[in-house]
Protein backbone atom coordinates (compact mmCIF):
# COMPACT_ATOMS: atom_id res chain seq x y z
CA UNK A 1 0.00 0.00 0.00
CA UNK A 2 1.32 3.68 -0.90
CA UNK A 3 0.90 7.09 -0.31
CA UNK A 4 -0.89 7.46 -3.89
CA UNK A 5 -3.67 5.03 -3.11
CA UNK A 6 -4.83 5.21 0.59
CA UNK A 7 -7.55 6.52 0.76
CA UNK A 8 -8.66 8.58 3.77
CA UNK A 9 -11.22 6.33 4.99
CA UNK A 10 -10.88 2.54 5.36
CA UNK A 11 -13.43 0.09 6.57
CA UNK A 12 -13.00 -2.49 8.77
CA UNK A 13 -12.64 -5.46 6.12
CA UNK A 14 -9.98 -3.52 4.68
CA UNK A 15 -8.07 -3.04 7.93
CA UNK A 16 -8.63 -6.88 8.56
CA UNK A 17 -6.95 -7.97 5.42
CA UNK A 18 -4.00 -5.49 5.76
CA UNK A 19 -3.43 -6.09 9.57
CA UNK A 20 -0.34 -8.24 9.32
CA UNK A 21 1.22 -5.61 6.54
CA UNK A 22 5.00 -5.16 7.66
CA UNK A 23 5.29 -1.26 6.98
CA UNK A 24 1.35 -0.60 8.89
CA UNK A 25 1.06 1.14 11.77
CA UNK A 26 -2.62 0.86 13.39
CA UNK A 27 -2.40 4.18 16.29
CA UNK A 28 -5.40 3.90 19.23
CA UNK A 29 -6.24 8.24 19.59
CA UNK A 30 -9.04 7.46 22.23
CA UNK A 31 -9.08 10.66 24.34
CA UNK A 32 -12.29 11.35 26.59
CA UNK A 33 -13.93 14.68 26.69
CA UNK A 34 -17.22 14.77 28.43
CA UNK A 35 -19.09 17.71 27.09
CA UNK A 36 -21.52 19.04 29.51
CA UNK A 37 -24.65 20.55 28.77
CA UNK A 38 -23.53 23.14 30.69
CA UNK A 39 -20.53 24.19 32.20
CA UNK A 40 -16.72 24.14 30.63
CA UNK A 41 -15.46 20.46 29.44
CA UNK A 42 -12.68 18.15 31.23
CA UNK A 43 -10.24 16.16 29.04
CA UNK A 44 -8.93 12.91 30.07
CA UNK A 45 -6.40 10.67 28.75
CA UNK A 46 -7.45 7.58 26.40
CA UNK A 47 -4.57 5.35 28.11
CA UNK A 48 -6.69 3.50 30.36
CA UNK A 49 -9.53 2.73 27.87
CA UNK A 50 -6.30 1.53 25.32
CA UNK A 51 -4.87 -0.50 28.00
CA UNK A 52 -8.37 -2.45 28.46
CA UNK A 53 -8.99 -3.17 25.11
CA UNK A 54 -7.66 -2.28 21.89
CA UNK A 55 -6.78 -3.73 17.64
CA UNK A 56 -3.65 -6.50 18.56
CA UNK A 57 -0.47 -4.60 17.09
CA UNK A 58 -2.52 -0.59 17.82
CA UNK A 59 -0.10 1.61 19.88
CA UNK A 60 -1.47 4.36 21.65
CA UNK A 61 -0.98 8.06 20.39
CA UNK A 62 -1.85 10.30 23.68
CA UNK A 63 -3.07 13.31 22.28
CA UNK A 64 -3.26 16.02 25.36
CA UNK A 65 0.65 15.32 26.11
CA UNK A 66 2.50 13.95 23.56
CA UNK A 67 1.17 15.53 20.46
CA UNK A 68 0.41 18.79 21.80
CA UNK A 69 2.24 21.90 23.25
CA UNK A 70 3.14 22.03 26.40
CA UNK A 71 3.47 25.47 26.66
CA UNK A 72 -0.16 26.06 25.66
CA UNK A 73 -2.53 27.02 28.73
CA UNK A 74 -4.93 25.11 25.91
CA UNK A 75 -4.98 21.82 25.66
CA UNK A 76 -3.75 19.69 23.06
CA UNK A 77 -2.73 22.78 20.91
CA UNK A 78 -0.42 21.71 18.23
CA UNK A 79 3.19 21.55 19.08
CA UNK A 80 6.29 22.49 17.00
CA UNK A 81 7.04 20.42 14.10
CA UNK A 82 9.84 18.96 15.63
CA UNK A 83 8.10 18.04 19.09
CA UNK A 84 5.23 16.24 16.50
CA UNK A 85 7.89 14.92 14.60
CA UNK A 86 9.67 12.93 17.50
CA UNK A 87 6.40 11.78 18.58
CA UNK A 88 5.13 10.35 15.71
CA UNK A 89 9.12 8.95 15.00
CA UNK A 90 8.79 6.94 18.58
CA UNK A 91 5.40 5.22 17.64
CA UNK A 92 6.86 4.23 14.05
CA UNK A 93 5.24 6.81 12.13
CA UNK A 94 7.18 8.09 9.74
CA UNK A 95 9.37 7.45 6.35
CA UNK A 96 8.19 4.15 4.60
CA UNK A 97 4.72 3.58 6.80
CA UNK A 98 1.37 3.66 5.85
CA UNK A 99 -0.81 4.29 8.97
CA UNK A 100 -4.32 3.75 10.49
CA UNK A 101 -5.88 5.37 13.01
CA UNK A 102 -9.21 5.02 14.73
CA UNK A 103 -10.71 6.13 18.58
CA UNK A 104 -13.07 4.51 21.00
CA UNK A 105 -15.63 7.05 20.71
CA UNK A 106 -17.26 9.04 18.32
CA UNK A 107 -14.55 9.46 15.85
CA UNK A 108 -13.13 12.72 16.17
CA UNK A 109 -9.91 12.25 17.92
CA UNK A 110 -9.09 9.93 15.18
CA UNK A 111 -9.76 12.48 12.62
CA UNK A 112 -7.43 15.36 14.70
CA UNK A 113 -4.41 12.70 14.16
CA UNK A 114 -5.10 12.02 10.70
CA UNK A 115 -5.33 15.84 10.26
CA UNK A 116 -2.90 16.81 12.37
CA UNK A 117 -0.09 13.98 10.54
CA UNK A 118 -1.19 16.08 6.63
CA UNK A 119 -0.48 19.05 8.69
CA UNK A 120 2.99 17.66 9.42
CA UNK A 121 3.41 16.68 5.78
CA UNK A 122 2.46 13.29 5.87
CA UNK A 123 -0.51 11.73 3.65
CA UNK A 124 -0.58 8.16 3.50
CA UNK A 125 -2.80 8.17 6.43
CA UNK A 126 -6.69 7.02 6.89
CA UNK A 127 -9.39 6.75 9.41
CA UNK A 128 -10.52 3.82 10.45
CA UNK A 129 -14.64 3.81 9.74
CA UNK A 130 -16.85 2.91 12.83
CA UNK A 131 -13.15 2.74 15.15
CA UNK A 132 -13.19 0.18 17.48
CA UNK A 133 -17.12 -0.01 17.78
CA UNK A 134 -16.98 -1.57 14.13
CA UNK A 135 -14.11 -3.40 14.60
CA UNK A 136 -15.53 -4.82 17.10
CA UNK A 137 -19.50 -5.14 16.00
CA UNK A 138 -18.06 -7.58 13.45
CA UNK A 139 -16.79 -9.73 16.34
CA UNK A 140 -13.41 -9.33 15.44
CA UNK A 141 -10.93 -9.73 18.66
CA UNK A 142 -9.49 -7.20 21.01
CA UNK A 143 -6.75 -7.40 23.24
CA UNK A 144 -4.81 -5.84 26.79
CA UNK A 145 -1.54 -5.84 25.55
CA UNK A 146 0.35 -3.32 25.02
CA UNK A 147 2.28 -3.25 21.65
CA UNK A 148 6.16 -2.36 21.14
CA UNK A 149 6.58 0.02 18.30
CA UNK A 150 9.51 0.25 15.42
CA UNK A 151 10.62 3.83 15.63
CA UNK A 152 11.16 5.76 12.64
CA UNK A 153 12.53 8.74 11.40
CA UNK A 154 9.69 11.30 10.67
CA UNK A 155 10.18 13.53 7.78
CA UNK A 156 7.55 15.99 6.57
CA UNK A 157 7.57 19.76 5.63
CA UNK A 158 4.16 21.86 7.45
CA UNK A 159 1.05 23.00 5.34
CA UNK A 160 0.66 26.40 7.30
CA UNK A 161 -2.69 26.39 4.60
CA UNK A 162 -4.04 23.85 6.93
CA UNK A 163 -4.15 25.80 10.47
CA UNK A 164 -5.73 28.97 11.53
CA UNK A 165 -4.48 30.75 14.23
CA UNK A 166 -7.33 33.46 16.19
CA UNK A 167 -5.06 36.42 14.27
CA UNK A 168 -5.95 34.85 10.86
CA UNK A 169 -9.53 34.35 11.32
CA UNK A 170 -9.91 37.88 13.09
CA UNK A 171 -8.11 39.12 9.65
CA UNK A 172 -10.03 37.09 7.46
CA UNK A 173 -13.77 37.98 9.31
CA UNK A 174 -14.14 40.31 6.43
CA UNK A 175 -13.03 38.32 3.79
CA UNK A 176 -16.00 37.13 1.31
CA UNK A 177 -14.38 34.38 -0.24
CA UNK A 178 -13.42 32.79 3.35
CA UNK A 179 -16.56 30.77 5.05
CA UNK A 180 -16.04 29.75 8.60
CA UNK A 181 -17.97 26.59 9.78
CA UNK A 182 -18.85 26.21 13.10
CA UNK A 183 -19.15 22.48 13.98
CA UNK A 184 -21.08 22.56 17.38
CA UNK A 185 -24.22 21.67 18.11
CA UNK A 186 -27.27 24.18 16.90
CA UNK A 187 -27.93 25.42 20.54
CA UNK A 188 -24.74 26.01 21.68
CA UNK A 189 -23.89 27.88 17.92
CA UNK A 190 -26.88 30.16 19.12
CA UNK A 191 -25.62 30.97 22.23
CA UNK A 192 -27.82 28.95 24.45
CA UNK A 193 -25.46 26.99 26.34
CA UNK A 194 -22.58 28.09 28.73
CA UNK A 195 -20.23 25.41 27.41
CA UNK A 196 -17.19 28.41 26.93
CA UNK A 197 -15.76 31.42 28.44
CA UNK A 198 -18.58 33.98 26.28
CA UNK A 199 -21.90 32.63 24.60
CA UNK A 200 -22.20 32.64 20.81
CA UNK A 201 -20.23 31.93 17.15
CA UNK A 202 -17.97 34.01 15.15
CA UNK A 203 -19.51 36.29 13.65
CA UNK A 204 -20.19 35.29 9.89
CA UNK A 205 -19.68 31.85 10.51
CA UNK A 206 -22.34 29.10 9.40
CA UNK A 207 -23.60 26.21 11.28
CA UNK A 208 -22.93 22.63 10.04
CA UNK A 209 -22.95 20.02 13.18
CA UNK A 210 -20.44 17.74 13.02
CA UNK A 211 -22.93 15.13 13.72
CA UNK A 212 -24.21 15.72 10.46
CA UNK A 213 -21.61 13.95 8.92
CA UNK A 214 -22.34 10.28 10.58
CA UNK A 215 -24.43 7.73 11.35
CA UNK A 216 -25.14 7.97 14.33
CA UNK A 217 -26.14 4.41 15.46
CA UNK A 218 -23.38 3.02 13.92
CA UNK A 219 -20.50 6.08 14.07
CA UNK A 220 -19.50 5.58 10.60
CA UNK A 221 -19.64 8.50 8.06
CA UNK A 222 -22.37 8.94 5.63
CA UNK A 223 -21.16 8.05 2.07
CA UNK A 224 -19.77 10.68 0.00
CA UNK A 225 -22.77 11.22 -2.17
CA UNK A 226 -24.66 11.98 1.15
CA UNK A 227 -21.45 13.89 1.99
CA UNK A 228 -20.92 15.98 -1.21
CA UNK A 229 -24.95 16.57 -1.63
CA UNK A 230 -24.37 17.97 2.59
CA UNK A 231 -21.19 19.83 1.38
CA UNK A 232 -22.85 21.38 -1.68
CA UNK A 233 -25.70 22.97 -0.05
CA UNK A 234 -23.37 25.00 2.26
CA UNK A 235 -21.40 26.44 -0.93
CA UNK A 236 -18.42 24.50 0.68
CA UNK A 237 -17.87 22.55 -2.36
CA UNK A 238 -17.02 25.96 -4.39
CA UNK A 239 -12.97 25.75 -4.98
CA UNK A 240 -13.26 29.68 -5.12
CA UNK A 241 -13.78 29.70 -1.67
CA UNK A 242 -11.28 29.25 1.41
CA UNK A 243 -12.82 26.95 4.29
CA UNK A 244 -12.06 27.09 7.84
CA UNK A 245 -13.56 24.93 10.43
CA UNK A 246 -13.83 25.18 13.99
CA UNK A 247 -15.29 24.31 17.03
CA UNK A 248 -14.88 24.00 20.46
CA UNK A 249 -11.12 23.18 20.79
CA UNK A 250 -9.80 21.99 16.96
CA UNK A 251 -11.34 18.64 17.72
CA UNK A 252 -14.57 18.14 15.67
CA UNK A 253 -13.64 20.46 13.49
CA UNK A 254 -11.68 18.04 12.01
CA UNK A 255 -14.05 15.60 11.32
CA UNK A 256 -15.95 18.05 9.63
CA UNK A 257 -12.15 18.52 7.35
CA UNK A 258 -11.85 14.46 7.22
CA UNK A 259 -15.55 14.44 5.52
CA UNK A 260 -14.83 17.56 2.88
CA UNK A 261 -11.78 15.52 2.17
CA UNK A 262 -13.44 12.87 1.10
CA UNK A 263 -15.83 14.80 -0.88
CA UNK A 264 -13.06 16.52 -2.48
CA UNK A 265 -12.12 19.41 -0.45
CA UNK A 266 -8.70 18.37 0.86
CA UNK A 267 -7.20 22.24 1.93
CA UNK A 268 -9.51 22.97 4.49
CA UNK A 269 -8.16 24.89 7.52
CA UNK A 270 -9.26 24.23 10.79
CA UNK A 271 -8.88 26.76 13.23
CA UNK A 272 -7.10 25.06 16.40
CA UNK A 273 -7.70 27.27 19.50
CA UNK A 274 -11.58 27.57 18.03
CA UNK A 275 -14.14 28.62 20.55
CA UNK A 276 -11.83 27.88 23.63
CA UNK A 277 -9.03 30.67 22.60
CA UNK A 278 -11.59 33.17 20.70
CA UNK A 279 -14.54 33.71 23.94
CA UNK A 280 -11.42 34.03 26.23
CA UNK A 281 -10.84 36.99 24.63
CA UNK A 282 -12.91 39.79 25.21
CA UNK A 283 -12.03 42.29 22.56
CA UNK A 284 -13.56 39.88 19.91
CA UNK A 285 -16.69 39.35 18.59
CA UNK A 286 -19.63 37.32 19.19
CA UNK A 287 -22.80 37.05 18.13
CA UNK A 288 -25.98 34.45 18.51
CA UNK A 289 -28.30 33.83 17.17
CA UNK A 290 -29.80 30.99 14.43
CA UNK A 291 -27.08 30.26 11.05
CA UNK A 292 -28.06 31.76 8.17
CA UNK A 293 -27.42 27.84 6.45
Amino acid sequence: MTTQNLPALVDVAWLKSHIGDQNLVVVDATTHLPVPTDGPYIPESGGDSYRTAHIEGALFADLLTDFADPDSSDAWTVPSSERFSAAAGALGIGDGATVVVYDQGDGFWATRLWWHLRLEGFDSVAVLDGGLRAWQAVGLPVTHTESTATVRTFTGVRRPELLRSTEEVAAALDDPETILVNVLDPATYRGETNTYARRGHIPGSVNLPVFEVRNQETGELRSVEDLRALFDEAGLLDTTKKIVTYCGGGIAATGVAHALALAGREDVGVYDGSLTAWAGNSDLPLVTGPSPR
